[in-house]
């Protein structure tokens, strides 16, 4: 399969690209100028060679293009792309132009569902983003040495009805809770800002709840915590992070939780149905 990958910043791109290639496949890669990490080039250029493209993240007809005279068939988007860039000076082009004067709301899932939508009309279907990556999903239960107190127990049940909800309606993916109060709620500003902001407000104990949405699309907008997600925890003062089991990607692996346990970080896997 000749596999297109659409890759924002962060270390996603470079995993899928590594598994992609020792699967097998031939890799067409779309590096999205604004996101996309400089050192990708590097890592691209290893054998079997993968060809980059850096392409503003306006030039989607630009993008199709690419994909189309590569002859990819099947596409994958890693990497996080910040909403707020909606509200940059990114230049859309034509084809991006339509997109949003198709779209009703200009959510991450209305937006990226309609980009697929466009490349399927060009013969890329846009698969599962964490195709290559199943070894890296979050497993079910208490995953670090410490598991949570009575308290923590209490905060993350608490948590759980509000952080689905705020995902349910495309406005974040993750709260801080202490006392079972909401502390803070994720929007735009993603994970690392509304972690610091919790810590700032209600100082030491917050726990943090990051969730799939209730129709998670595996497609895009995958729940990813990493090794900085624990250090935002740490300086934060937080004491629990909850993931969703089967719907997180942990981006470093092991290293997350030997992080979490250095720091007395309880990580705790939460089981959904279908997950």
């Amino acid at each position: 399969m000749h596999l297109g990958l659409i890759a924002g910043n962060g270390r996603f791109p470079f995993l899928v690209l590594e598994a992609a290639r020792a699967a097998g496949h031939e890799v067409t890669i779309i590096a999205l100028k604004e996101e996309a990490f400089p050192e990708l080039e590097t890592a691209a250029a290893r054998a079997p060679a993968a060809v980059v493209h850096r392409v503003s993240l306006g030039q989607l007809g630009a993008w199709v293009g690419l994909l189309e005279r590569a002859g990819v068939t099947h596409a994958l988007m890693a990497g996080q792309v910040k909403h707020t860039k909606l509200f940059s000076d990114i230049v859309p082009d034509m084809t991006a132009l339509g997109l949003l004067m198709r779209v009703k709301a200009r959510n991450t899932d209305a937006i990226i569902a309609a980009v697929a939508d466009v490349l399927r009309e060009h013969g890329v279907e846009l698969i599962d983003s964490t195709t290559f990556l199943e070894p890296l999903m979050a497993s079910a239960g208490v995953m670090t040495r410490r598991g949570p107190s009575e308290d923590e127990r209490r905060d993350l049940a608490f948590g759980y009805t509000m952080a689905d909800a705020i995902a349910g309606l495309d406005i974040g993916q993750t709260i801080a809770v202490k006392g079972s109060a909401v502390v803070a709620v994720e929007a735009m500003e993603g994970t690392d800002a509304m972690i610091a902001r919790a810590g700032q407000l209600a100082g030491a104990g917050v726990c943090v709840v990051k969730v799939a949405k209730p129709k998670q699309d595996m497609r895009f907008d995958v729940p990813v915590v990493g090794v900085a997600t624990i250090a935002s925890l740490t300086a934060a003062g937080a004491t629990a992070l909850s993931v969703d089991a089967g719907r997180t990607l942990m981006i470093d692996g092991d290293a997350i939780i030997a992080a979490a346990d250095a720091a007395g970080i309880t990580v705790v896997g939460r089981s959904r149905p279908g997950a």
